[in-house]
């Protein structure tokens, strides 16, 4: 009920005792008016309520960051009577926005809004609440059997970065991580070229063909490409507008980056995901980024391991890693030593520090201990 309401009541009283008490039939009429009024508000709204069906959709529910769509609210309006104009209350990115509808009567109507993705996640789309008023607008009713906001997902963007190479001893001889000729699995044989190993030379067959032939072996699978991205909650963000999102966004498409640049040199990646969503993503084929970037949508970037602990765990992968890709928002003691403790397990690494601040005075001593290990060290501005 509303403040109309209220005075069309207080209205029916006073026509109603001064009818009773003059016996005017102007005070008469206006009273069966205003009950009548009453009347046919309740009906129509109750009418409205169960006639009235509402969908919404979106021609896409996957998009890119910094894409944009719209919501597509499609309303039938099976009764006879007529109600006034819908009042919606939409969720859309940016906000929450409240608007104005016509319904009208036997009729179906389709409205578009607009709206644009600025950040990456499941981000719920669609009409929140809805409320029916009548003509008069002395009532005002919640309609409750609705659809439930649309979930968008938001998938970041990768952005192009150089190459990591696995790293290799200086004696010459590979890691045991390193993708050499598997000397238990003879493949095929070859000419002898000049510098070739003598034991490898066939023997047998090299005086049966007179010439000097040379055994090759089988390659194993490339090393893995470990990319260990922090899923707890960012920091640095203080004072900077948006700057939550903005770092989440950069630390998705960071990882999203490394992964598809690896995959393109056709080296394995792992990435190991111990945030509140909890899995692990492999692949060896670029097309296999679409899931990745779906997975990195899902993260939400809080809560989850301490990202000193995940270095510490993804220790025991180091015998397989040929690359160790770091991402996160925090450079301090634990950190240095986790990143030093996996460099110094074999794999060349590189340092990606998500941050506001890159000239931050307090970096520089961490970075420089970084760097004496060999490890490279690059900054990531969110945009």
């Amino acid at each position: 009920m509303t403040a109309r309401f209220f005075i069309t009541v207080c209205s029916l009283l006073v026509t109603g005792l001064c009818a009773l008490s003059l016996g005017g039939r102007i005070f008469y009429m206006a009273s069966w008016a205003l009950i009548l009024m009453i009347a046919y508000s309740l009906l129509s709204l109750l009418a409205a309520s169960r006639m009235i069906i509402l969908s919404q959709e979106t021609p896409e529910s996957k998009l890119m960051r910094g894409s944009s769509s719209k919501l597509l609210i499609n309303i039938r309006n099976k009764s006879l009577l007529p109600i006034g104009p819908l009042q919606i209350q939409l969720d859309i990115p940016g906000g929450e926005t409240k608007i104005s509808l016509d319904a009208g009567f036997l009729r179906q109507k389709t409205v578009a809004f607009p709206f644009f993705l600025p950040h990456i996640g499941v981000i719920p789309v669609g009409a929140k609440q809805i409320f029916l008023q009548d003509i008069f607008r002395l009532f005002l009713i919640k309609k409750y059997r609705m659809q439930q906001p649309l979930n968008v997902v938001v998938l970041p963007r990768p952005f192009d970065v150089d190459k990591l190479q696995s790293a290799h001893m200086d004696d010459g001889r590979a890691l045991p991580n390193q993708t050499t000729e598997d000397i238990t699995a003879p493949d095929d044989v070859r000419n002898y070229r000049p510098g070739d190993p003598l034991k490898r030379i066939h023997w047998k067959l090299s005086s049966r063909k007179r010439e000097l032939l040379v055994r090759r072996f089988e390659l194993p699978a490339p090393p893995d490409t470990l990319v260990l991205m922090d899923c707890s909650d960012p920091v640095g963000f203080e004072e900077i507008p948006d700057g939550l999102n903005r770092l989440k966004d950069t630390l998705a498409e960071t990882a999203l980056a490394v992964a598809k640049m690896q995959m393109e040199g056709g080296n394995p990646v792992r990435l190991p995901l111990y945030g509140a969503r909890i899995g692990e993503f492999k692949a060896d084929r670029e097309g296999s980024l679409a899931l990745l970037q779906e997975e990195l949508a899902y993260q939400i970037f809080r809560g989850g391991e301490a990202f000193e602990k995940v270095l510490n765990v993804e220790l025991r992968r180091m015998r397989r890693t040929g690359a160790s890709i770091v991402i996160t928002t925090r450079l301090d003691v634990n950190i240095v030593e986790g990143v030093k403790h996996i460099r110094r397990s074999g794999p060349s690494v590189r340092f990606y520090l998500v941050t506001f601040h890159p000239e931050n005075p307090q970096y520089d001593q961490y970075v420089m201990q970084l760097q004496r290990h060999l490890v490279e060290v690059c900054y990531v501005t969110p945009a």
